[in-house]
């Protein structure tokens, strides 16, 4: 993981143990597992088109004007 060892881990969870302390640790973890989490479904979800409803009426328009063979 990263070219790290136990110690370098061990040292590494010390420090930010003493930086942030016992009580916000936890609450750290969480909300970096959560960003991961997000980014990942992100990556791999197609993405969806966002039409508000006045765009979903402006295209429903525009098709049916297309389907009656105006131009508009």
């Amino acid at each position: 993981m990263f070219g790290l060892g136990m110690q370098e881990l061990l040292i590494i969870l010390v420090i930010a143990l003493l930086f942030f302390g016992g009580k916000k640790l936890p609450e750290i973890a969480s909300g970096m597992g959560k960003a991961v989490r997000e980014f990942k479904r992100a990556t791999t979800e197609p993405e969806r088109l966002d039409m508000t409803p006045k765009e979903k009426a402006d295209a429903s328009v525009r098709d049916e004007a297309k389907e009656d063979g105006s131009h508009g």
